[in-house]
């Protein structure tokens, strides 16, 4: 079966990850960062062990690779009884990172909404990336250059994932915002879909 599937999508320092977790407290709702993905990795399975292989020469992990990954991930969190399919949304970020993850994914979720943290104030982007590179106490993203590098990353290789799926799926969001305003406007959101599913329901029993 596809896993029903929300997408947080937005550049770095956009509050993807804020969003995910508190998306995954609330019931019925579980939430996968593609960045835990990978500092939970297994280095004695396979997949683990390729991973390491490119990683420690400085090269880019192939996408299957990455997908495989994450669906490693996935599988461990529904044998623990921690991810139900049947009646739980998965809600992700970080991955699918570029559009040819998002074709190798098309076989794994039904993505039903993009949340689409957008952030066009470059220099509000610049600050909170520097703020969480000092309290994580990684310096070197602090560094103007560094982030300047990763949001062209982001512009060039993942903006591309908004147009794969297309207007229909993609509410926009104002991630400047404070993080309990954004919050709301996803839960809202996800509730006008809950509503829309329902209603041809409700007609056909009237």
């Amino acid at each position: 079966m596809k896993y029903q599937t929300y997408l947080l999508f937005g550049p770095p320092g956009s509050g993807k990850g804020t969003q995910g977790k508190t998306l995954g407290t609330i019931p019925r709702f579980s939430h996968c960062a593609c960045g835990d993905v990978f500092r939970s990795i297994d280095t004695r399975t396979k997949v683990g062990r390729a991973f390491l292989d490119y990683s420690s020469k400085g090269q880019l992990v192939p996408d299957e690779i990455t997908v495989e990954l994450w669906k490693a991930r996935i599988d461990a969190a529904v044998d623990g009884h921690n991810f139900k399919p049947d009646i739980d949304t998965l809600v992700l970020d970080g991955i699918p990172r570029n559009v040819a993850q998002a074709e190798i994914m098309d076989d794994l979720i039904n993505v039903k909404k993009v949340f689409h943290l957008s952030c066009p104030n470059r220099a509000a982007l610049y600050e909170r990336l520097k703020k969480r590179a000092l309290k994580d106490n990684r310096l070197d993203d602090a560094n103007e250059e560094v982030i300047s590098r990763r949001l062209a990353t982001y512009e060039q290789e993942s903006k591309p994932v908004l147009e794969y799926y297309g207007k229909r799926r993609i509410t926009c969001i104002d991630a400047t915002q404070p993080p309990h305003k954004v919050l709301l406007h996803i839960l809202e959101s996800v509730n006008d879909r809950v509503v829309e599913q329902y209603e041809p329901v409700a007609a056909a029993a009237v």
